[in-house]
């Protein structure tokens, strides 16, 4: 609980600013600055489907709070970055997303392309000590049911050491990671294919004319796929020594 490590006073003034929307655009801001930094406002907009006036309102009000540190430092015409308060908001609402995920995933039986909605919903709202049953009941995990690492109480995430399906070598073998793309259609889409986090997968062929790869699927290389390079650029994966 990285609450845990902030003052009584720091934590009232949060909580009369921890709107929903606040929490959102944390949330959008951490994910938008692993592509790129500061992150410029019109893809923030776009990210949280807002007006460009919106995003400047809570812009202002972010990167000048009262009583508490700022949790955005924005310069106008370069962007935003989230500060380290702002950050460690952030990756709370992570933490409670991606647990809540897992446990929608592993003790209600949801599957997992209805997860990322059903989470999206109720992370502004468990408490720090639902937070822990739950991830006390799952065995403390580490990732969610798409493979997005769950950040610790401290804030940390796991190593990894992902690298693209896309930028496989041909005959190079892997395990897949991650799935980045979260959207239900899409992971209906790989869940049809077999590719799903845990799964072993060797590229088998390319073809560039047709922008497409080839690959086997499982570890007895049982059903062999093939798949545009858009698609497989959605995919993380985790190389693997070949047997």
């Amino acid at each position: 609980m990285m609450s845990e490590t902030r003052d009584a006073e720091t934590e009232k003034h949060l909580h009369d600013i921890r709107t929903e929307s606040v929490e959102d655009f944390l949330k959008a801001v951490y994910d938008l600055e692993r592509q790129i930094t500061p992150v410029p406002t019109t893809l923030l907009a776009q990210a949280l489907n807002i007006t460009a006036a919106s995003v400047t309102d809570m812009l202002k009000r972010l990167s000048s709070t009262t009583g508490i540190p700022p949790l955005l430092d924005y310069t106008r015409y370069k962007g935003v970055t989230l500060t380290p308060l702002g950050k460690q908001i952030a990756l709370e609402v992570i933490r409670h997303h991606r647990l809540l995920e897992l446990y929608l995933s592993e003790a209600l039986g949801y599957s997992w392309d209805e997860v990322h909605k059903e989470a999206d919903k109720l992370e502004h709202h468990i408490s720090e000590q639902l937070e822990s049953r739950i991830a006390q009941a799952l065995g403390n995990p580490v990732i969610d049911p798409h493979g997005d690492p769950i950040p610790a109480l401290d804030g940390t995430l796991p190593d990894t050491d992902w690298s693209l399906l896309s930028e496989l070598k041909v005959g190079q073998r892997a395990e897949i990671s991650r799935i980045t793309d979260q959207s239900p259609e899409v992971l209906r889409y790989f869940s049809d294919l077999g590719l799903t986090p845990g799964m072993t997968i060797t590229l088998t062929e390319r073809a560039p004319l047709e922008d497409t790869v080839s690959l086997t699927i499982g570890s007895d290389h049982a059903k062999n796929k093939t798949i545009s390079s858009q698609i497989a650029r959605k995919v993380l994966v985790t190389a693997t020594k070949s047997k």
